[in-house]
């Protein structure tokens, strides 16, 4: 427990909104590290493809799209883990903490391969979807051992949120990070072999990318069994339904949450493909920009999950209104910030990316409209965390599908092609419905945290 919590009990004030920024960002910095790593290790193994030709990459790329729906829905069980052992370490109870961590893991494991056994036979589909035979006769082994990654991913990340609900988040960091040390030798010598041995090409790769994850879950499996600092985490306690049917339950929720998200962000970039190639090509650069940027928006998200919980683990509910201005405040600087910098890097970065001028045009035009989407994002997002921490997710879920597929994207394909706004029309109303999300998750948390 932190003394900062502990100095609030006994004189009986509430930490200062700026204290409760301050501790916002110490726990969110690591944890916008770690989500990088993951991302990091799809940059390397992009790289390090690419020397193979057009069709193993092409094979990469189709797998990249595909698992990361997976990710995010198994994220949403890791953060209801996360959400439990805060609330356990924030009232100080070790029974508490070690039974939310063993619940965790069984949760972890089970998710992780279910998650592997779908993606598994989503497989056979892919030619049915139209994707490239060439392709598809090559993405078979590589396919395989990328699902058999979300076992160790899943279990990984809720030994993470362990480290981070503790107060520990820069020992995820190292160990998320292993992972992308290891990944890069790996890749080389699986992939493109050493000495008389050719490799094995594009399966090396993923073979890489599932051995480094595997090393980072076992060191971490080593330190949650061995450390000290973990000691309260892995105490004999007895097997409880009740926290394995809140973890599903909940889990089930926020992974729903994720996937529709997901879903409708990915609808929305189809809709370009109605316009031209220049516009999905546009929409890639401005895509790809935007899904480095919102790491941090998540890492918020995250944290304000935890400092919530733990409030609420250490029966200081008064907290929460002061820790929802404070995450209020430390995301619409960021995003301000971050808008800023698109408009005005924004052509630049896009003529950095493509030689075509049509297609920086188009992104030119679509990364003001997207700076202009930045603050929106941001704060449901990190409203949609906060609730998460109070164990409010069904209706905030609710409210960003409602935002996402009843809004935004009728919205957009109104503005886009009936209006003949073309693409900036598509995220002009995408942006709206994230506005009306944003105002009204931010409304539903503070309501229901002064109750």
């Amino acid at each position: 427990m932190t003394s900062q919590t502990t100095n609030s009990r006994e004189t009986g004030s509430r930490p200062s909104l700026w204290a409760e920024i301050r501790a916002l960002a110490a726990l969110g910095f690591p944890i916008v590290i770690s989500l990088a790593a993951i991302t990091l290790i799809g940059v390397v193994d992009t790289i390090m493809i690419a020397p193979l030709g057009t069709i193993p990459l092409a094979a990469a790329s189709i797998t990249a799209s595909v698992i990361l729906i997976f990710y995010s829905a198994l994220y949403g069980f890791v953060s209801i883990i996360g959400v439990r052992m805060a609330e356990a370490h924030g009232r100080d109870s070790p029974w508490a903490l070690s039974a939310a961590t063993q619940t965790g893991m069984l949760v972890a494991t089970a998710t992780g391969v279910l998650g592997a056994g779908l993606m598994l036979a989503v497989e056979p589909a892919l030619d049915l979807l139209g994707q490239p035979r060439e392709v598809v006769e090559v993405i078979g082994g590589y396919w395989i051992t990328m699902s058999l990654l979300l076992i160790p991913y899943t279990m990984f990340y809720a030994l993470k949120a362990l480290f981070d609900a503790i107060e520990r988040p820069w020992l995820g960091v190292s160990l998320a990070f292993v992972a992308v040390v290891i990944n890069i030798p790996a890749n080389q010598i699986l992939i493109h072999g050493v000495g008389n041995w050719s490799g094995l090409g594009l399966v090396g790769a993923g073979l890489a990318s599932l051995l480094s994850q595997t090393v980072s879950l076992v060191l971490a499996w080593v330190i949650w069994r061995q450390a000290s600092s973990t000691a309260a985490a892995r105490q004999p306690t007895e097997w409880t339904g009740k926290e394995l049917s809140l973890q599903l339950r909940e889990g089930s929720a926020i992974a729903t949450g994720y996937i529709g998200e997901g879903g409708s962000y990915a609808v929305a970039g189809l809709l370009m493909g109605w316009f031209s190639a220049a516009a999905l090509a546009a929409n890639q650069i401005v895509a790809s920009v935007g899904n480095v940027l919102y790491m941090v928006p998540l890492g918020v998200s995250i944290a304000v999950s935890i400092r919530v919980g733990k409030a609420i683990g250490a029966r200081e509910r008064d907290r929460l209104v002061t820790i929802g201005k404070a995450a209020l405040c430390l995301i619409i600087v960021w995003m301000t910030l971050v808008m800023l910098a698109i408009l005005a890097g924004g052509r630049a970065l896009a003529g950095l990316l493509s030689a075509d001028a049509e297609v920086v045009s188009l992104a030119a035009g679509m990364f003001i409209i997207v700076a202009a989407m930045q603050i929106a994002d941001g704060v449901q997002g990190t409203m949609l965390g906060a609730a998460r921490g109070m164990m409010d997710n069904r209706i905030p879920v609710m409210i960003t599908l409602v935002c996402y597929w009843i809004v935004s994207l009728p919205l957009g394909y109104l503005m886009g092609f009936v209006m003949a706004l073309g693409p900036n029309g598509v995220w002009i109303g995408y942006g709206t419905g994230l506005a009306i999300a944003a105002s009204a998750l931010t409304w539903r948390y503070f309501s229901m945290a002064r109750r």
